[in-house]
């Protein structure tokens, strides 16, 4: 948000320099992210002086130029060609020396030069109104009031405009500064908790005053809930003009681009007081009648800026007898708004329903400057004092009578808010005592009523603007930000209490496991949970009736909360991708959202995600690319790392995967690891294979927390290691040889691995080769060759017996 200093001057005399009082907006809880230099007129007319020409004369290599010679008021005239047609001698005009840099309409820069024009030399620039930005006229050069001194700068002849502008970063709380005479409301208390004891002056609507009443356009609200409060107004015989240059000036400032007198000053009180405004063609509102109301959904209306939208049976309409003019607080209509004809207008000040201008204004992809403050809440007590000041500064700039009383409907008086704030509570939060009249001062300074004190606290009342102060904690918030959080003083001594906390608390895992993973070279990331509905039918799994979907969205790309992992996975490597990144490893740590019945459920994830090469390029080993068994790997790292074993492998359920297995304890899934199909990684212009797995996080800590924990030492003696190269049909699994290998012996059996396979001509159809490795260890003796030979003896038996097996 943009906010003025010479504004804020209007409303509080300000004793320090922009700097200094944009440290004080800071310590108030309005942080300054920066300040910038406005100027009227780009570059300040620097290098621009008053120069009285002395003798024009024709030049003599060039019929439309003219050779000049120019009084700057400096010890000898200069020589200047000229090729305006309305150069004369005698006259007063604008100069631009050399060394000046003047802008052309595109604001870009241009330095007068020492230069020689057709043989002549030329020391400076005679100036029109549109080379120095004062106007738009290039027809001549300006000619200047006879009584000018020679020499004069011009930026003390033109009213030029030199402000400082702050860029707030407004919190969606502070409802309240979203103007300058809210922030200028700061800036008191924060002075006088300061000891300095400064008036906030307000602009006076005193001399408000009905001229006639012959053009009266009475007000009817259909749904009080959605607009507890309406004004209205009409002025007649306006002019509709071009705004006044300080007008002008205060909006650019701010970065509003100047309309025309009557909508100028609709902004310009809205961002003086924080109350949108809207003005209407009176001749076009059919029936001289307003009518607040919902219109039937599927309603055509045509906004402002030309678009023809929609309407929902919900959105708030200002209608007149036939058709809708406005879209309630967010947006005009294209047929009612006022234009260079309109001579007489009806303006609309509202208080709306924060929740019904919100709904409005994201269903239809808007945020105007009004919906910004409608949606957050505005003071409903300045709807008719905001209306007069409006109209008394159109009847000063734009001329017109006022043609009817002020309609306000206002059924239900919406009333301050109690609270009781207990003395006990301010010093436990903000850790120092503070005076009883400390505290009075500042609450009186920020518009808070004092009604009793009593022992233990005092009974407050809150004023409706401050939507954000409902609460104690949030009154003893504001106490603290104008009192300081420099001035609390650190004590002495830090009280800390001691909080029992368990290994098995998420976060204690969570930071184990990310530390392994970024140690195998992954990245951790984080998705949004909201994401668009548009991926749902890339997989069955997903029920349209389980997916949580949001009332409110901020668009249709987060419209639904995320029922996969998978596809807010797949958004992050095709980002990625597009930007040359093809060898990725990531993880995530997140949650999935399901509607099951009437209930919502959350499940948190580990999902990894594998793409591209397994290592950077380096000369010293080969490019391997990433498949399943390496993707494998690291989920048993994953498992192992939390030290849960014995679990099964089973067929994988899930349909994005064309190929996979999951891993089960029991009847508890664990994780669902595979390759990701093409047909969804076509979905995401995804063209190189990806590989997923999915850890179910909650399944896996509920084992942890059901495992004792048990200590054993390292055994001292070695284990033994022993090979077999197995001919094998096709069919047999690797898993079959593992467990059967565990079946045959459990005491001294450590490890069973397969590290080669072969398939050939030489074996015949339907063969394969395995060679398996075999650890044997016991933790209580060293193991001799006869009785692991004897051990492998029985395995090999074992082996050509279930599976038909034969030692290569």
């Amino acid at each position: 948000m943009k906010i003025s200093y010479n504004w804020l001057s209007q409303f509080i005399k300000l004793t320090e320099n922009a700097e200094k009082t944009g440290e004080l907006l800071t310590d108030l809880g309005l942080e300054v992210e920066g300040i910038t230099r406005f100027e009227s007129i780009k570059g300040g007319l620097k290098g621009v002086v008053v120069g009285h020409v002395l003798s024009c004369e024709p030049h003599p290599n060039a019929d439309r130029l003219k050779i000049t010679t120019v009084d700057l008021g400096a010890e000898e005239p200069v020589q200047i060609v000229c090729g305006a047609p309305n150069v004369a001698a005698g006259q007063k005009v604008p100069v631009a020396t050399v060394g000046t840099t003047l802008y052309d309409g595109n604001g870009k820069p241009f330095e007068i030069k020492k230069s020689k024009i057709r043989g002549e030399v030329s020391l400076g620039m005679i100036c029109s109104e549109d080379e120095l930005g004062l106007g738009h006229s290039h027809d001549g050069i300006m000619v200047l009031d006879q009584d000018l001194q020679p020499g004069l700068q011009a930026a003390e002849v033109f009213d030029l405009e030199v402000d400082e502008v702050y860029e707030i970063e407004l919190t969606p709380n502070r409802a309240d500064a979203m103007s300058h005479w809210g922030v200028a409301r700061d800036l008191k208390a924060g002075y006088l908790q300061r000891g300095e004891q400064l008036e906030l002056r307000t602009p006076s609507v005193s001399n408000f005053h009905v001229e006639s009443r012959n053009l009266k356009i009475p007000v009817r609200v259909e749904n009080p809930e959605a607009v507890p409060r309406y004004c209205g107004i009409t002025l007649s015989n306006v002019k509709i003009a071009p705004s006044p240059q300080w007008l002008q000036n205060r909006l650019k400032a701010i970065g509003l681009s100047p309309k025309n007198n009557v909508v100028d000053a609709t902004n310009y009180v809205m961002h003086e007081l924080g109350q949108p405004l809207h003005a209407f063609d009176a001749d076009r509102i059919a029936g001289k009648q307003i009518h607040v109301r919902t219109v039937a959904a599927g309603t055509k209306f045509t906004t402002l800026d030309g678009i023809q939208r929609s309407l929902h049976e919900e959105d708030v309409m200002i209608c007149d007898a036939e058709k809708p003019l406005a879209l309630a607080g967010v947006f005009g209509g294209l047929d009612s708004g006022v234009t260079e004809q309109t001579s007489n207008i009806f303006i609309e000040s509202a208080y709306f329903n924060p929740v019904s201008i919100r709904k409005s204004a994201k269903r239809h992809g808007l945020n105007t400057d009004a919906s910004f403050r409608y949606e957050r809440g505005i003071d409903p007590r300045i709807t008719d004092y905001a209306l007069k000041r409006v109209v008394l500064l159109l009847k000063e700039i734009a001329g017109g009578n006022v043609s009817s009383d002020i309609e306000d409907y206002y059924p239900h008086k919406i009333e301050d808010f109690p609270v009781f704030l207990t003395f006990a509570k301010i010093n436990s939060l903000i850790g120092e005592n503070l005076s009883e009249e400390t505290i009075k001062a500042i609450l009186a300074s920020l518009e808070i009523r004092v009604n009793n004190i009593t022992e233990t606290g005092m009974g407050l009342t809150i004023p409706p603007y401050r939507v954000d102060v409902q609460r104690e904690s949030d009154v003893i918030e504001e106490i603290l930000r104008v009192y300081g959080y420099n001035n609390v003083r650190i004590g002495d001594k830090i009280n800390a209490s001691m909080a029992h906390s368990s290994k098995f608390d998420d976060y204690r895992l969570q930071n184990i496991l990310a530390s392994q993973l970024v140690g195998q070279g992954f990245y951790e990331t984080m998705a949004n949970s909201l994401t668009t509905s548009d991926h749902l039918h890339l997989s069955k799994d997903i029920q349209e009736g389980e997916v949580v979907k949001m009332l409110n969205p901020l668009s249709q790309e987060l419209a639904v909360m995320r029922s996969s992992m998978l596809f807010s996975g797949l958004e992050s490597i095709r980002f990625n991708l597009n930007r040359k990144r093809s060898d990725l490893k990531m993880f995530e740590f997140g949650k999935t959202y399901h509607q099951v019945g009437q209930e919502r459920q959350e499940i948190k994830h580990l999902s990894i995600f594998i793409t591209g090469k397994r290592q950077e390029e380096y000369w010293g080993r080969p490019q391997e690319p990433s498949d399943f068994f390496f993707l494998k790997g690291i989920v048993s790292t994953v498992l192992e790392r939390l030290g849960i074993q014995d679990y099964q492998a089973v067929p994988i359920g899930k349909d994005v995967f064309s190929e996979g297995l999951s891993f089960k304890k029991g009847d508890q899934l664990l994780v669902d690891f595979g390759l990701i199909k093409k047909g969804v990684l076509k979905a995401f212009d995804i063209e190189q294979e990806v590989l997923h797995a999915d850890f179910l996080w909650d399944n896996m800590v509920s084992l942890l927390k059901q495992k004792p924990m048990t200590l054993k030492p390292i055994t001292k003696f070695q284990a033994v290691r022993r090979d077999f190269a197995l001919l094998l049909d096709d069919a047999v699994r690797f898993e079959q040889i593992y467990d059967l290998a565990y079946q045959t012996e459990r005491k001294i059996l450590k490890d069973v691995r397969l590290f080669d396979v072969y398939q050939g001509k030489n074996l015949g159809q339907g063969k394969k080769s395995y060679a398996v490795s075999f650890i044997f260890q016991d933790d209580k003796k060293t193991l001799t060759d006869k009785q692991v030979d004897k051990i492998m003896v029985k395995l090999q038996q074992r082996f050509e017996t279930d599976l038909g097996a034969e030692l290569r």
